[in-house]
């Protein structure tokens, strides 16, 4: 059994008309992601923390076979994301706060859509059906049509309905975006057991608390670079009191120095 693993990946992407004219700026072109690489190991939660616009994003629909990496490659499972995207996407789950359900459809409708979309058996589903429903709350709600569900609920019927295969590798962009404190503590909780059963989590949030709670691991991005990558204890260490605030912020400090000078 092997990590995921990001290897030296980086992409580009065009500015259109639009987008220099809101940005005030004449680059027809922006690096995103410049040589990144990382491991997330099965039993931990990796975190990449950075602000908005530091690439996070960008890395993990890459890492989610999205997009594709103008250079480097990926692996998870020890096979390629460029060259076996259709293998690795039988075990990996990208979940994003954005993901929006068909207001049409019922909980109960999507689970069994999904589960018969990945060729799982129906005593299969219907029992992990029955756990992920009665974990989040949904089997109340199983029939009623996302349209009428609250925002909560519908993050946590996609919660569930995006990991009925049961993969291995869970890939979660800014997991408490939006969320209410309730909601954002069931997601935490689950992940954390997720975690504790084996699977290899990687999430990325610009929030330092998200980071303290889930996070054995660290990566700081910064204007799409990895500016460290280490255990978590090890990454606030460098600041004398411990406090990773610190520790980001001088590294921003010294990122936005090395702009000026460039």
């Amino acid at each position: 059994m092997t990590d995921l693993e990001v290897k030296n990946i980086k992409k580009t992407f065009r500015l259109s008309r639009k987008q220099r004219r809101i940005e005030h700026t004449d680059e027809r072109k922006r690096i995103a992601v410049k040589g990144l690489s990382f491991t997330a190991r099965r039993g931990e939660i990796y975190g990449l923390l950075g602000p908005n616009g530091a690439g996070k994003t960008t890395t993990l629909r890459c890492i989610s076979t999205l997009i594709r990496p103008d250079e480097g490659d990926i692996f998870i499972d020890g096979k390629s994301v460029l060259k076996e995207s259709i293998e690795v996407r039988k075990n990996i789950a990208f979940l994003t706060t954005e993901l929006k359900l068909d207001d049409f459809f019922t909980p109960n409708y999507l689970f069994d859509y999904f589960s018969k979309l990945h060729g799982i058996d129906e005593e299969t589903m219907e029992k992990r059906k029955a756990e992920q429903f009665n974990r989040f709350g949904i089997d109340k709600f199983a029939e009623v049509k996302v349209a009428d569900l609250s925002s909560g609920m519908k993050q946590k019927t996609s919660l569930a309905i995006s990991l009925v295969h049961d993969p291995d590798f869970i890939i979660f962009d800014e997991p408490t975006n939006g969320l209410d404190v309730l909601t954002a503590r069931t997601v935490i909780d689950y992940l954390l057991e997720m975690r504790d059963a084996g699977k290899a989590i990687i999430i990325s949030t610009h929030i330092l608390s998200v980071v303290e709670k889930m996070c054995d691991r660290v990566g700081i991005i910064i204007d799409g670079e990895l500016k460290i990558s280490d255990d978590l204890d090890k990454v606030k260490a460098l600041d004398a009191n411990g406090d990773l605030e610190e520790v980001f912020f001088r590294l921003m400090e010294e990122s936005a120095g090395e702009l000026a000078h460039a």
